[in-house]
Order: structure tokens, then C-alpha cells, then sequence
């Protein structure tokens, strides 16, 4: 409640959420420029709307994530904000810290980062991971929910989603932290790639995840 209430009402969260909103309305409006380039007057004329205006920008999220992860800007800012949470959960550094990147990441390529780590980590805090991991949504979806309800609304669910989850996971899965455990290495998930193929591989996971949200959106619509 105080957290909703942080976020929806307070002047410091809704100018966090603002921000956040703000960011994520001008790379929409990026997206919307290829979008334009490829279909032309079709998405002038909000004609197939919901693929051409929500699927469509998750393609430009998941390339923009595919460079921040290249240049390593994303490790960090993941970390950081992994530690963070950590003091505010009690959990362990890894639990947060992967909470965080699925948020960013995404669930497969989430856990691709921990390859070398999975197998060496307790079952209750393989089983936290997996929670949190399905709790989040990626970033690259967020901009497709963005565009169908109001962008705080979108930004106070995924805090409250994450916090909550954290809060049922310390309540039915409660377990201690070895310290010896808490040494986080995320591998380099592009080694030996260029930039650009780097980058070709990320456009095509978005344009194969817009597909598959189309897909499911047709088959479950009747």
C-alpha cells in the first residue's frame, strides 16, 4: 500500500514514474519512425494497430538492450541496482540482482547470464530465481503495454509485481545466504561476436517475440 501510494501519489514517485514514462515515450516514438519507413501510410492510417503500434516497437527495445548489453553499460546498472534491492529485501545479492536483469533482460536471456553458476546454487535459491524470474516482464514487452494504458500505471506494476513477489517468496521459501555464495559473475553473453552481429541477433529474438505475442493474440482471441 505505502509503495502504491509512493509511486501513484507522492511528488517524488510520480516524478520517478514520470521520468520513467517519459524515456520510454520517446523510444516509442523511435520505433515509430521504422515502423513508418517499413509500412508507410498503413500506420498513419492506424491500420493493423495493434501489431504495427504495439508489436512493432518491441523489435527497436530488444536491439537497444542487445547495446547496452555490448557495451557492458548494463551489467553494471543491473548490479547496482541488484545490491540495492538486497538491502531493502534481505534476500541474497544474486536473488535481486536477477530480478532485476529479467526485468531488463528477459527470462531466456536471463538466465544464459548465470550458465556458470546454475548448477552450483541451492534448490530454495534456484527456486527464488525461477519465481522472480516469471514475476517480471521484459522490457522489452513494457513498451508494448505503454501503448495500451496509461505509462505510470505500467511503471508502479512492474515495482509493486517484483516487491510482491519477493514478499510471498520470503513467507513460503525462506532460507540463508552462505556468504561464500554471494560472488556474482554475469558471463559476457556476446563473446567472440561482433557488434553487429550482436545486434542482428537481438532484432530478430524481438521481431520472433512480436510474432509469438501475435500468434497467441490470434489463437486465444475466439
Amino acid at each position: 500500500m505505502l509503495l502504491a501510494w509512493f509511486f501513484l501519489n507522492s511528488d517524488v514517485g510520480l516524478g520517478f514514474v514520470k521520468g520513467f514514462s517519459e524515456m520510454f515515450e520517446k523510444l516509442l516514438g523511435f520505433a515509430n519512425e521504422g515502423t513508418n519507413f517499413v509500412f508507410g501510410s498503413m500506420n498513419d492510417q492506424g491500420l493493423a494497430f495493434f501489431f504495427l503500434k504495439v508489436l512493432c516497437p518491441i523489435v527497436f527495445i530488444s536491439a537497444l538492450i542487445g547495446i547496452l548489453q555490448h557495451i557492458r553499460v548494463l551489467p553494471v546498472i543491473i548490479r547496482a541496482i541488484g545490491f540495492l534491492l538486497s538491502k531493502v529485501n534481505g534476500m541474497g545479492k544474486l536473488e535481486s540482482f536477477n530480478a532485476v536483469s529479467s526485468l531488463i533482460l528477459g527470462q531466456s536471456e536471463n538466465f544464459i547470464a548465470y550458465k556458470d553458476i546454475l548448477g552450483k546454487i541451492s534448490r530454495n535459491r534456484m527456486y527464488t530465481m525461477a519465481a522472480t524470474a516469471m514475476s517480471t516482464v521484459s522490457m522489452s514487452i513494457v513498451g508494448a503495454y505503454m501503448t495500451m494504458l496509461e505509462p505510470k500505471y505500467v511503471v508502479a506494476a512492474l515495482v509493486l509485481n517484483m516487491f510482491s513477489t519477493f514478499i510471498v517468496l520470503s513467507l513460503i521459501n525462506p532460507y540463508r545466504v552462505d556468504a561464500s555464495e554471494e560472488n556474482i559473475q554475469m558471463s559476457n553473453l556476446h563473446e567472440g561476436q561482433s557488434f553487429f552481429e550482436m545486434l542482428g541477433e537481438y532484432i530478430l529474438a524481438g521481431f520472433k517475440v512480436a510474432i509469438i505475442v501475435a500468434a497467441m493474440r490470434l489463437a486465444l482471441s475466439p
